[in-house]
């Protein structure tokens, strides 16, 4: 099943010629460029759970939602918090020589505690060799005054970066995935946020069935006029055991093509600010549990065809923004 308004692209040349450097502004480079140095981040699972799961907002969660389809499999709550760290990083180490770190509090929603606890595994973190800041993935319902004078206090002194899920800035949207909050919502945490040091950052969802393509494409028009510094782009993906999974079973709907997604990607790339610090752009969950779209493509692959791509349409980021 095809959407009408997601044009068909033909697969892209291959070419052996090597891409110098990026058409965008990538996160790696920019915190290469920040620290003098590759920064790595060691994901870590502090055992939050999500006010959209438990009742306080919503029972369920998200209807894509299944957090294994990102969560490496060392990070997991069964391990302490420290222990995570001391495994992650020899690891990180060993593979890439890497010496500064930032500590990724990723499932599920990391601020839902009280300000004691968030203060207490902030600081466990932040207290490893070579840990330089954190990245906090939470939702934009779950910050208040006092939690966001806690990471105005750490920022003082590290890096930190709050990741506000969003997914979509359209309200029908978000409803559709059973998110919990609205898109005023998402506008209101950013603005108790902002100018207090801490590094902003939001993640949004590119193929809702929810959306046209150019209703997607304006998403980048919008975050561009946000006092956002960093955005996490990636493909709609239906994943087993998600209300979004049984949704499609019943009626198929269209997900993205891997072709039709790299011009989609280009294409928001070019109207959306130059600024932005672009940290990721595809998803990749594991195969066993993935049911669309299957591309069979290496994260390596991905960014070659997305960097050959744009050399031959002479994109940026930014182009026509």
């Amino acid at each position: 099943m095809i959407r009408a308004d997601i044009m068909s692209v033909a697969p892209l040349p291959l070419s052996t010629k090597p891409v110098v450097t990026r058409r965008y502004n990538a996160f790696g480079q920019y915190m290469k460029d920040l620290y003098g140095q590759s920064v790595y981040k060691v994901n870590v699972d502090a055992g939050f759970t999500c006010p959209n799961r438990d009742g306080s907002v919503a029972t369920g969660g998200c209807i894509y939602c299944n957090n294994d389809s990102f969560r490496p499999t060392a990070c997991t709550s069964t391990a302490s918090l420290r222990e995570q760290i001391e495994k992650g990083i020899p690891y990180l180490r060993s593979r890439y020589g890497a010496e500064k770190f930032i500590v990724y509090f990723q499932p599920y929603t990391n601020t839902y505690a009280s300000v004691e606890i968030l203060e207490r595994l902030y600081r466990e973190a932040l207290d490893n060799p070579g840990v330089v800041g954190l990245a906090i993935g939470t939702r934009p319902d779950c910050v208040d005054e006092a939690k966001i004078a806690l990471l105005e206090s750490l920022a003082r002194e590290s890096f930190i970066l709050v990741e506000y899920g969003l997914q979509s800035i359209y309200d029908t949207t978000l409803e559709f995935i059973n998110r919990g909050h609205d898109y005023a919502c998402f506008k209101r945490a950013l603005k108790m946020t902002t100018g207090k040091g801490i590094h902003i950052g939001a993640h949004l969802i590119l193929g809702f069935p929810t959306e046209t393509r150019e209703q997607m494409l304006a998403m980048a028009d919008e975050l561009s006029h946000v006092p956002i510094e960093f955005l996490k782009i990636h493909q709609l993906q239906v994943i087993k055991d998600t209300r979004l999974a049984d949704l499609y079973a019943e009626k198929p709907f269209a997900t993205f093509g891997y072709h039709e997604y790299i011009e989609m990607l280009i294409d928001f790339m070019e109207r959306l600010s130059p600024d932005i610090v672009l940290q990721r752009l595809f998803a990749a969950a594991p195969d066993e549990i993935l049911i669309a779209p299957i591309w069979n493509k290496t994260r390596s692959e991905l960014l070659r065809d997305l960097d050959l791509r744009m050399q031959q349409k002479e994109s940026f980021q930014g182009k026509t923004h």
